[in-house]
């Protein structure tokens, strides 16, 4: 039996990328309508404020502001992921009870990854007092293992443990290390528990590992063959249809390599939806040139093409 068709949750989630304007003020209506248009290209869902998301760069009245905007432009609850992580306690608490009480579908959330070298037991006693204080039956959590930014690794003791002390709200984990052997591990060590893959590549092999899908950067311009993947991936005569999405996928992914991976993944938003708005980035992350713009147009086109 497909292991996959008991997990909680399943799909292709966009990472969306979010945008601001020349002053680095955020563009939500700019924002709602990617949202929309990723619905409609073919995600499942949106999984907003995560690395691509640039959550850490913003402040928790514009991550309140940004899911709110998205609920307001008509996009379900149901249909959001958002990342409601912050350092402190406190903060996490409030950006997630606001999430839920939103009607989102899970929150996506990092360990605090300030302080190195802390041990699982003081990253369960971070989740534990977050679960504890938001206090809602309808929380579900995913937990997001991208050690190489956070320099903090989700060891499977760890993730074993919330699982039985809450085993209603800890439904998965986003993993983000691109290493395939240890997303196949977690599918394998943890009954009911939806594994997504964090980079594009890998969508077709953790599928086939009985994952659950992908929560990605490059579905922000791919979805539609992110999704041609997710739906047909079991079905033996639509191997070639696979495959080709598959590849077609990695070449995008390969791309958006090409620079710093956000701000090219904002200019081929802006070229994708023909809107120059989307160039802008805020501090650390800096806009490509437009010398770099033009190199990746020129390799975007010949991709469609």
């Amino acid at each position: 039996m497909n292991k996959a068709t008991n997990l909680p949750i399943t799909g292709v989630y966009c990472a969306a990328t979010t945008p601001v304007d020349a002053n680095g003020k955020v563009r939500l209506d700019l924002f709602a309508e990617h949202c929309k248009l990723l619905l409609q290209e073919g995600a499942h869902g949106i999984a907003l404020l995560g690395t691509t998301g640039e959550a850490n760069n913003y402040s928790g009245a514009e991550r309140r502001a940004l899911l709110e905007a998205a609920i307001e432009s008509g996009v379900n609850g149901n249909q959001l992921l958002p990342g409601t992580s912050a350092c402190s306690v406190p903060e996490t608490v409030e950006l997630t009870r606001h999430a839920v009480e939103n009607g989102a579908r899970a929150c996506v959330l990092l360990p605090p990854f300030y302080y190195k070298g802390v041990s699982d037991e003081g990253i369960y006693r971070f989740y534990a007092n977050v679960i504890n204080q938001v206090n809602d039956a309808r929380l579900k959590v995913i937990l997001y293992h991208i050690p190489q930014v956070t320099q903090i690794s989700l060891s499977h003791d760890l993730i074993r443990r919330l699982i039985k002390e809450f085993p209603n709200t800890i439904i998965g984990i986003k993993d983000s290390a691109g290493d395939i052997k240890h997303m196949e591990s977690l599918v394998n060590t943890f009954d009911n528990f939806s594994v997504f893959a964090g980079a594009d590549p890998l969508l077709k092999p953790i599928l086939e590992a009985g994952g659950a899908g992908c929560i990605t950067a490059t579905s922000n311009l791919r979805s539609d063959a992110l999704r041609t993947v997710f739906d047909n991936w079991s079905d033996p005569n639509a191997k070639d249809i696979v495959e080709n999405a598959q590849e077609h996928i990695n070449a995008w992914r390969e791309l958006t390599n090409s620079y710093v991976q956000l701000p090219t993944v904002k200019a081929m938003v802006a070229h994708s939806r023909g809107n120059l708005d989307w160039l802008n980035a805020r501090p650390p992350l800096v806009s490509l040139t437009e010398a770099e713009c033009k190199i990746i147009w020129k390799k975007m086109d010949e991709l469609s093409a």
